[in-house]
């Protein structure tokens, strides 16, 4: 069987409804080298550089599955974009959160990292994507959020201990893979799109335009190839990667592989 490679760059789309607009708008195209339970990815292009997205990885235990084998075809930056509840009273909905650091509330990150409360994002990127999504006309703010496994458990005494403890939103899934991150020394990256808060007066679960989420996920992106620190050079097979693909773009930002169907962004 012949050996092939993911993108370098991947993103879980945990909600799944980007994804479907990616593919309706002819902006993403089925990625033929994936195969992992019952999953299909798709690939784009920013800055010129083919990135991968796998839709509806939602929850612990389903996210870190998809990216431990993203990690092993040869992914070296995970990007994951999630909807989340406001839990900081402080926040405004809508807004991003990039999480920097999470409160283990699910099961999966205890089979990766001893017990502990929190688990912090395992690298620089959480402050490089905190400033790269900055002016897509949503408010960004950076921190602690918290993990479950369960949100129709999330009492309004568990809202209350977490906010005093600086949570600022909750969501399913960035514990668990921060704690795979730092087991397999892997890049991982979130954002969460809060939307919706139990005391929120307008509406709720509101993601905005598909649009918008798309200029989320360029911009994160972006932020990695721009950074290409995030690539390991003592893997001769990703600098190799690298030199045919991060490095070109980096000199030329707004280029496009002939016939493209990405959309380059300009920051």
């Amino acid at each position: 069987m012949e050996s092939v490679t993911v993108p370098l760059i991947c993103v879980l789309d945990f909600d799944g409804d980007l994804t479907d607009w990616l593919v309706e708008k002819g902006i993403a195209h089925t990625y033929p080298a994936w195969a992992c339970f019952h999953t299909t990815m798709y690939s784009f292009e920013v800055d010129g550089i083919e990135c991968g997205i796998v839709a509806r990885t939602i929850g612990g235990p389903y996210a870190v599955l998809v990216a431990e084998q993203l990690h092993v075809s040869g992914a070296r930056v995970l990007l994951g974009l999630t909807s989340a509840g406001r839990v900081s009273s402080s926040l405004p909905v809508p807004s991003l959160v990039v999480a920097s650091s999470a409160i283990r509330d699910e099961g999966t990150s205890h089979h990766y990292l001893p017990a502990a409360d929190t688990v912090a994002a395992p690298t620089e990127l959480a402050v490089d994507l905190y400033k790269g999504i900055q002016g897509l006309g949503l408010p960004v703010a950076q921190g602690l959020v918290w993990t479950t496994d369960a949100p129709y458990r999330e009492t309004a005494e568990e809202l209350t201990a977490h906010a005093e403890r600086g949570a600022l939103a909750v969501e399913m899934q960035a514990a668990s893979l921060f704690a795979f991150a730092q087991a397999r020394h892997a890049d991982v990256g979130i954002a969460a799109h809060v939307t919706n808060a139990i005391d929120h007066v307008g509406k709720q679960f509101d993601n905005g335009s598909d649009e918008q989420s798309w200029l989320i996920v360029q911009a994160m992106c972006h932020t990695c190839i721009s950074a290409h620190r995030y690539f390991p050079t003592h893997d001769e097979a990703v600098l190799e990667r690298v030199r045919n693909q991060v490095l070109p773009a980096m000199t030329n930002p707004k280029g496009r592989s002939p016939g493209s169907a990405g959309v380059a962004l300009e920051l």
